[in-house]
């Protein structure tokens, strides 16, 4: 069964799982201590931080390991907020930042900070001179991934970092995603990965604070990790961690390129197999094993199950998938559709052959899917306001809302208008994202006594 959603969580690399096993009876004990077997463990966990640092670009004494990539952000980013706490209390981010970092910009508001959020392009880049104008005298530090998990744009870190470094604001890049593909270029001042995303077990974060930047631990202090990351280390597995990095990047070069080839056929095919289907993300500067596109009329949620009887692993951040039906906010901010959103991030070994059937499967699993949502009859006939049919979806989620617009438009003259009453937060999104895809003219929103009123113009 092909396994697409490396980007969540790659699978453990063989060297990984090797050098695990090996460190299981060799660092299990404290790498504080000076009898033997403490020395054994202290000198197993100074070579993974020796060949951890030499990946990121930094000095061994600059990384410390955490307990999860998520921790690494948490602490790097309060750690450097607190250290520059003279300076001010504001934070600057992108808009498709993780989810870790926005938590973590949520907590600080919620402490009296504030927080400015950069806006990205439709490919989810974005524009360093924008981000520098987002930049205060009382900015404290800025936060930028290298390149994004659910589209796989890749920032311009290295221009935002002058950018930044012009301003003396510290830059922290979160590189979780990009790290086992190759160091991350220019300025920045601090650095998370986790080491789940590149094949290493899961457990093992790193921070790395360049010298000179600013930087005060938030909580108890710990005499391990520098202060910087409380508790006992998992040695074993962070030398797996740093064995794994070393082996991924040594491959790095031939698995870009080769699984790069297949993500460029999956952009270039899926459109064609697949009627109504958006491919969203940079088409150029992107991760080479990640391709991210977006399905109309379709439930992602559906969907996803389907692919996966059909024997394909993917993810979706479509708001179809969530519990909460609250649209992803990258797609959000991206300004693309967010229904049906299928993510592929191709694992290393990935085949041809897998692909292949992956093609071949797509085009019946969303047809069946579309099929089976239909584009349910009106109770009732549709009336009328002013002239201009109105779609009532009130009630109805993702993707109905557009479903109904969709056989709707097609019923009244061009330059005629359609209104579209929805309380589903995801049409606010899609119905736009819809009209740029199928050349129609978003009106705009109106205030309706339910929901809202989303008005789309026929042009075609």
């Amino acid at each position: 069964m092909p396994y697409f959603d490396a980007a969540s969580s790659a699978p453990l690399h063989p060297v990984a799982r090797q050098a695990l096993l090996a460190s299981l009876d060799e660092g299990w004990a404290d790498p504080g201590r000076l009898y033997r077997e403490g020395r054994r463990a202290a000198v197993l966990l100074d070579a993974a931080r020796e060949t951890a640092a030499e990946a990121v670009g930094c000095r061994p004494d600059e990384l410390v390991f955490t307990s999860s990539g998520t921790g690494a952000v948490h602490s790097g980013v309060t750690g450097a907020l607190s250290g520059r706490r003279r300076v001010g209390r504001h934070l600057v981010l992108s808009a498709v930042e993780h989810s870790s970092v926005l938590h973590t910009a949520a907590a600080f508001e919620a402490e009296g900070g504030t927080y400015t959020e950069v806006p990205v392009d439709r490919t989810g880049a974005v524009d360093p001179s924008v981000f520098g104008r987002a930049l205060r005298p009382d900015t404290a530090l800025a936060c930028l991934q290298s390149a994004n998990h659910e589209v796989g744009t890749e920032q311009p870190v290295a221009e935002t970092a002058e950018v930044c470094a012009a301003s003396g604001v510290p830059l922290l890049v979160d590189a979780a995603q990009s790290l086992g593909w190759g160091p991350v270029p220019g300025r920045w001042s601090l650095l998370t990965a986790s080491a789940h995303k590149w094949g290493g077990p899961a457990g093992v974060g790193l921070l790395a604070v360049r010298k000179g930047t600013r930087f005060a631990p938030r909580g108890p202090s710990d005499e391990r990790e520098s202060g910087r990351a409380a508790g006992f280390q998992n040695i074993p597995a962070i030398v797996a961690a740093a064995a794994s990095l070393r082996a991924v990047r040594a491959e790095a070069a031939a698995e870009a390129a080769r699984l790069g080839t297949l993500v460029d056929r999956i952009r270039a095919v899926v459109g064609g197999l697949v009627p109504d289907t958006e491919v969203v993300g940079d088409p150029v500067r992107r991760l080479p094993h990640l391709v991210t596109f977006s399905c109309l009329y379709v439930d992602g949620e559906t969907l996803l199950h389907e692919l996966d009887l059909a024997g394909f692993s993917v993810s979706s951040g479509s708001s179809c998938t969530s519990s909460t039906l609250t649209p992803s906010h990258v797609l959000k901010a991206m300004g693309v559709l967010t229904e049906g959103n299928v993510r592929v991030s191709l694992p290393s070994g990935t085949t041809d052959q897998e692909v292949s059937a992956f093609l071949d499967v797509l085009p019946r699993v969303v047809a069946g899917v579309r099929e089976k949502l239909g584009a349910p009859a009106p109770a009732a006939p549709s009336p009328v306001v002013g002239g201009s049919p109105v779609v009532d979806a009130l009630g109805r989620r993702c993707p109905i809302p557009v479903i109904e617009l969709a056989k709707m438009i097609g019923e009244v003259p061009v330059g005629s208008t359609v209104t579209v009453l929805s309380d589903d937060e995801a049409a606010r999104l899609d119905i736009p994202a819809w009209c740029a895809m199928r050349e129609q003219e978003y009106v705009g929103e109106e205030p309706a006594d339910r929901g809202s009123a989303y008005v789309v113009r026929r042009l075609v």
